[in-house]
């Protein structure tokens, strides 16, 4: 019994430090809709700045006063990475806020290397907390004691500053109307800055208060915001009580699943936000999400399917593509190999997103599942390389068959977060169950038959089957089934008043998206000859999800440039300097800044630009011919047929 009240009170304290951490997070979500996947990087921040100012300053005014200054410090770059990119975004969906954010935290990583190394560092313990207390026979460290202490003190003084000052009833009425804020006259740029600033100090304060704990180490934002995320969720977005209530709830389950569950430890933190979602898809103490934001002046172009010209254009870059192994070498042919197998990938995620307006977070799962399928199938049934490209992918179908039918009755960041947790589900059962999967150590000599074994041999493969895919996708497009799903994805009320069931419609979408998710997943167990729990994980989704971003997601086949532009630099950039992340990151951010609607979005919004410009000259060109009179008695009519050919 001792035993299990001290664990207990373990997770209070950890729980203290989440909640700073989630609190900040939910805070800046609820305010300005930024859905900020580099709060993690801001954490790690707090903990590398409080680490140096505590060692430069000591006793216990120079350790107390280095932790607020860190967070101070980590604040003041908050607002300005809110005044220098955020500001220029905050009209975009929210999903153009993500990839943002996500290159600064690339950027952040390397930054953190080269300032303060690769190794992990020690901080000093807290002065005048270094003891431990005796409860019930077992001794607890007087600094958990301070933490347990520290998170309802701060929850207070959140309810007072929103409940209390005039900043705080902006500030919830903001996350109530921000339009009613406006036409009210309230100066929403800088109140939208104090809230990131504040958001993004708990974060640091959160990552500051970490070092008499825990090791610091650049590998600290992507452990929180994992945790992050879930607490958020599972609380309701833009609440800080329910963040609270959730991080408690969070870290227990941490602390007693390893002595109860040791087998699914790390699984039943998100079966409880994935049931979470189920029952009340807006969280504990969430609301229902209002409508989604489009971006100001967004100009939506009719797709058509390709021309016989743009037809024959693609056949024949396909066709170049194919020779590409008479002049290239066996290095450049496996990059290009990945290339393709990524490109569609990036494709499947993009049939969700574009056409089926369905943003998911976890689309890594059916990759991954595609590519443990055709492992088990090699390794442990024995059978050829066909067959297990055949086979592989069904447990890739058979993982959005399943989750699909949960997530489609979601909608918004809702159904984002329920994807993401049952792809951190499939994640967690890889990495712990070791007696089938092999845990972190993977499933190795996954090889390709002899036919495929060489790198021209696979690469001829791999494009054959991406294309092969890309060309299936496109089609279903224009398909009366693709015609239903964009139906759905534009008015979900109005595609069911003409009895279109949206819920079936979209569960078919996830399940034929899952499929080639899952069919690119086995090419790249062969192209690699092994599978780890890696290829299920959240990275593997963002880099999906900033793929289709970087390609466009106003356009029908964006996903692919995308694919090819990011997986190209990114290997590239690995091969040249030690900064890849630090260089990919300013990248993706540029690009973000200057290419809203991606890359051909954007080569698509100035070839519509130079059409108009010469439709325009042909028109001004043809209203003289129309005003002119015919000749007398010649009884021809006047000259109209230029004019009625600009109007169409």
């Amino acid at each position: 019994m001792e035993f299990f009240v001290v664990q207990f009170l373990t997770g209070l304290a950890s729980a203290a430090s989440l909640f700073l951490v989630a609190s900040g997070l939910s805070i800046i979500f609820g305010v300005t809709r930024i859905v900020n996947f580099a709060h993690g990087a801001f954490y790690m921040l707090g903990a590398y700045v409080a680490y140096t100012l505590t060692e430069r300053f000591e006793g216990f005014f120079g350790f107390w006063g280095g932790i607020l200054l860190a967070a101070l410090v980590v604040a003041a770059i908050g607002a300005l990475l809110e005044i220098v990119l955020l500001r220029r975004i905050y009209r975009a969906p929210e999903l153009f806020q993500l990839l943002a954010t996500f290159g600064v935290t690339l950027m952040v990583q390397d930054l953190v290397v080269m300032i303060w190394g690769p190794e992990d560092l020690v901080g000093p313990r807290a002065p005048g907390l270094r003891g431990a207390v005796d409860i019930l026979g077992l001794a607890v460290p007087t600094y958990d004691l301070f933490l347990i202490v520290l998170g309802p003190l701060v929850l207070g003084a959140l309810w007072i500053l929103f409940h209390r000052t005039r900043w705080g009833v902006l500030v919830r009425a903001a996350t109530q109307d921000r339009d009613m804020v406006a036409a009210l006259g309230v100066n929403q740029t800088w109140l939208f800055t104090s809230v990131f600033a504040l958001g993004i100090f708990l974060a640091g304060l959160g990552g500051a208060l970490q070092i008499p704990r825990n090791a610091v180490t650049h590998l600290m934002d992507l452990s929180i915001i994992v945790e992050v995320f879930v607490v958020v969720v599972i609380g309701g977005l833009g609440s800080v009580l329910g963040a609270f209530i959730a991080a408690v709830l969070v870290s227990e389950l941490n602390a007693f699943g390893i002595l109860v569950f040791p087998k699914i430890s790390i699984v039943l933190v998100f079966l409880v936000m994935a049931c979470v979602l189920i029952v009340r898809p807006w969280g504990l103490l969430g609301r229902p999400e209002g409508p989604a934001r489009q971006p100001a002046g967004l100009s939506i172009r009719p797709w058509h399917p390709m021309s016989p010209n743009q037809r024959l254009l693609m056949l024949a870059l396909v066709v170049v593509a194919g020779f590409v192994p008479l002049v290239a070498g066996n290095y450049v042919l496996t990059v290009l190999a990945e290339i393709a197998v990524f490109a569609l990938f990036a494709a499947s995620l993009h049939f969700l997103m574009t056409v089926g307006g369905l943003a998911s977070f976890g689309h890594a799962a059916y990759f991954g599942l595609g590519a443990y399928g055709a492992a088990f199938a090699t390794t442990m049934f024995g059978a050829p390389m066909v067959a297990s490209l055949l086979l592989g992918p069904l447990l890739g179908v058979a993982g959005a068959i399943l989750f699909g039918w949960f997530c489609v009755r979601l909608s918004g960041v809702y159904f984002a977060m329920l994807t993401l947790a049952f792809a951190q589900i499939a994640w967690s059962i890889a990495f712990q169950w070791v007696e089938v999967t092999g845990g972190d150590n993977g499933i190795l000599g996954v090889w390709p038959a002899s036919w495929a074994s060489s790198p021209a041999a696979f690469y001829w493969l791999a494009l054959a089957v991406s294309v092969a895919g890309i060309a299936a996708l496109r089609v279903l497009v224009f398909s009366p089934f693709g015609y239903a799903l964009r139906a759905t994805r534009d008015s979900a009320l109005r595609s069911e008043a003409i009895g279109i069931d949206r819920a079936r419609v979209q569960w078919a979408a996830f399940i034929i998206a899952g499929t080639f998710a899952g069919i690119a997943g086995a090419l790249f167990a062969f192209l690699k000859g092994s599978v780890f729990p890696d290829n299920l994980a959240i990275p593997m989704s963002v880099d999906g999800l900033v793929m289709v971003l970087l390609g466009g997601i106003e356009t029908v086949s964006g996903a692919v440039v995308g694919a090819v532009v990011y997986k190209a630099l990114a290997i590239w950039l690995v091969s040249q300097t030690d900064l890849s992340k630090l260089v990919l990151g300013a990248v993706i951010v540029l690009l973000v800044v200057a290419f809203p609607k991606g890359i051909v979005g954007f080569a698509e919004d100035l070839m519509a630009r130079r059409r108009a410009r010469t439709d325009d000259g042909g028109a001004a060109l043809a209203a003289p011919a129309k005003a002119a009179p015919a000749a007398p008695g010649s009884g021809a009519a006047p000259i109209a047929a230029p004019k009625m050919e600009a109007a169409r």
